[in-house]
């Protein structure tokens, strides 16, 4: 192993420790206040649901950190031992040319979501059910991975031949043009997903005519907001949870509520979850966040360049097969997401805080408060994260925080 290969494998090791250490921080926070409700909740969530949500948080993260010390573990053999063996057996039936790059990325792929599965069946079957949350059979749940298996399959083998094709026709800008290529992709699913591949998973109805609907489209209106339509997805039959999206660009956009969302909800707080999700699009945050989509997207592109014409595989003592190339730099980016998540994590929680600014404009502070108390009651969201972990991984701000905004003057 050559120096920048050890430190390659340092760097995902010191990662994955790090990454420990915040969720050890966060399971310290959340027990040493699980028995005293914040102060300014004590009237809207009893003792005993505040424990409940700091047994929920805690069990998550336990499972996180097990999952962590996994994927750190298996990120170090893959590199250091079972790339080689893979690409062997690989090249074995398959001639060298990009269907053996393709098929090396794929099998790749399918020995990890294989190795991942035993962490989703004991979230969904194991801690979900205990929480009381999954309402998913275990038909329901392989179905579902054999569709995603499929669709994986649809999308990513074409991509992998252009891309593969495209580091043959145009040596010198490839990156650039797999670059656009791969953005034009992600802004077209935005169109393609809420209508071919959403509907294979879950059910989408109409929103009912009733004085609810009246009230969203007069909130439409004085929004500016032009919707192909209101829809209710059927979330109930894998899980409680409730939520509410908009997605799509132009006049493709369409409005998403969990059924879940509708039976848990008042009208007043349903309309003011609205109001926020219609503050990220009057906001611009769809532009902001496709931006940064972007630079990281070609920031990737750029790291994959290099990677092209350094040989990085050869520090491995691997060949030089673009599939193996594209794996290897998949895990390494790893521990280089890990130290730019507290930027992104803070952005997002910057958009969170001006969409809550805009229910307030539209619906007045209180049933925005109402609704952000009862989500993080029915979800169990703990009220008590520590703030160093909040930092890296909370894409939305602390309720506590969220609330104490609307509150102020």
């Amino acid at each position: 192993m050559t120096l920048l290969a050890a430190l390659i494998v340092a760097a995902i090791v010191l990662s994955g420790l790090f990454e420990v250490y915040l969720s050890y921080r966060h399971v310290a926070s959340v027990s040493a206040n699980q028995d005293e409700v914040p102060e300014g909740f004590a009237g809207a969530v009893s003792g005993e649901e505040h424990r409940r949500a700091a047994a929920y948080t805690l069990a998550r993260t336990r499972l996180s950190i097990a999952k962590t010390i996994f994927d750190t573990v298996l990120s170090v053999v893959w590199l250091t031992l079972l790339l080689g063996p893979l690409y062997d057996l690989v090249a074995h039936f398959i001639a060298p040319g990009m269907s053996r790059g393709v098929a090396v990325v794929v099998l790749f792929a399918l020995i990890e979501r294989l190795l991942h599965l035993p962490f989703s069946i004991f979230s969904t079957f194991a801690l979900e059910t205990k929480f009381g949350f999954n309402r998913a059979t275990p038909a329901m749940f392989f179905l579902d991975r054999i569709k995603g298996l499929v669709l994986a399959f649809v999308f990513g083998v074409p991509l992998l031949y252009g891309f593969f094709f495209l580091l043959r026709v145009l040596p010198d800008f490839w990156w650039l043009a797999g670059w656009a290529g791969l953005m034009a992709l992600m802004i077209a699913m935005t169109v393609i997903y809420p209508a071919f591949i959403a509907p294979l998973f879950n059910k989408f109805e109409p929103l009912p005519q009733a004085p609810l609907k009246t009230r969203i489209e007069a909130l439409l209106a004085k929004c500016g907001f032009e919707s192909k339509g209101l829809y209710v997805m059927d979330a109930s039959r894998r899980s409680t949870h409730g939520n509410a999206y908009f997605t799509g660009f132009g006049k493709a956009k369409r409005i998403v509520f969990f059924d879940t969302l509708l039976q848990n909800h008042t009208p007043d707080e349903i309309l003011s979850i609205l109001a926020h999700e219609l503050g990220h699009y009057k906001l611009g945050h769809i532009g902001q966040r496709v931006a940064e989509s972007a630079i990281l997207t070609l920031l990737g592109f750029g790291v994959l360049y290099w990677a092209f014409a350094s040989g990085v595989t050869g520090q491995f003592g691997l060949p030089r097969d673009p599939g193996l190339v594209l794996i290897l730099i998949l895990i390494a980016l790893g521990p280089v997401m890990h130290v730019i998540s507290p930027l992104t994590s803070f952005l997002s929680r910057r958009a969170e805080y001006q969409a809550d600014g805009f229910a307030k404009a539209m619906a007045g502070p209180e049933p925005m408060i109402s609704a952000l108390t009862r989500l993080s009651r029915d979800n169990l969201s703990t009220l008590t994260p520590d703030r160093l972990y909040a930092l890296f991984y909370y894409s939305h701000p602390p309720v506590p925080a969220r609330i104490a905004r609307l509150k102020a003057v």
